[in-house]
């Protein structure tokens, strides 16, 4: 089976602090995310540097969202993000307006599913109407909750849709292979990686559990 892309999530708002993160992850990371309160601070401006440092990785802007969904999310895709996000409960009409502006820049949109109360049928509009990855995602506050994203990610899975499926929420070196084996496409982490005492290890980690468990 092909490998499932890594993620890191980039959340943290001081711009040398997240780029220092970045580089000592790079070897083993294929998507960078720059996170909602990261780009909500910094702006467009860290969209630029990331990708003028790291003209080699896809880049995630977590923008979640909520409205306005072409207007809102092409002067990111013009600055030269890979992948935007939006919410699945903004609804269809939000949905395709972001999918229009990535088209334009031959980008690719992301449906957030967090929240969503029938992801299933969210997750079908969605690939209908184009869109190129699902996202399931236990947010913050569920995972302090003790929720987890793997039955929702086997859920959608087994839905088969022509979309590639990104899961988020609490993963680790310890969860990786169980997520992959489970079907997710691309492997969102986050704290394991920037919480951990040498972020660069934990990437590494990472990244050797997903490719054993991809052979």
């Amino acid at each position: 089976m092909a490998r499932p892309l890594i993620q890191l999530a980039l959340d943290t708002l001081d711009i040398p602090q997240t780029l220092k993160l970045a580089s000592l992850t790079a070897p083993y990371i294929d998507i960078f995310e720059i996170g909602t309160p990261s780009i909500k601070h910094n702006g467009i401006a860290l969209v630029k540097e990331f990708k003028k440092r790291f003209p080699n990785k896809l880049l995630l802007v977590d923008l979640k969202t909520m409205d306005a969904g072409e207007y809102e999310a092409e002067p990111f895709f013009a600055a030269g993000a890979d992948i935007t996000t939006v919410l699945g409960v903004a609804g269809l009409a939000t949905i395709k307006g972001v999918i229009n502006a990535a088209n334009k820049h031959n980008a690719e949109v992301q449906v957030d599913l967090i929240n969503v109360p029938d992801k299933a049928a969210c997750a079908r509009e969605s690939a209908r109407a184009g869109a190129h990855i699902v996202g399931i995602h236990t947010g913050l506050d569920a995972q302090a909750a003790g929720q987890t994203p793997f039955a929702d990610l086997q859920a959608i899975a087994k839905l088969g849709l022509p979309v590639r499926i990104s899961v988020a929420g609490g993963i680790k070196a310890s969860t990786a292979q169980q997520v992959v084996k489970t079907g997710a496409n691309i492997i969102v982490v986050g704290a394991a990686i920037y919480g951990a005492a040498s972020p660069a290890d934990a990437a590494r980690e990472i990244y050797e559990q997903v490719i054993a468990a991809s052979v």
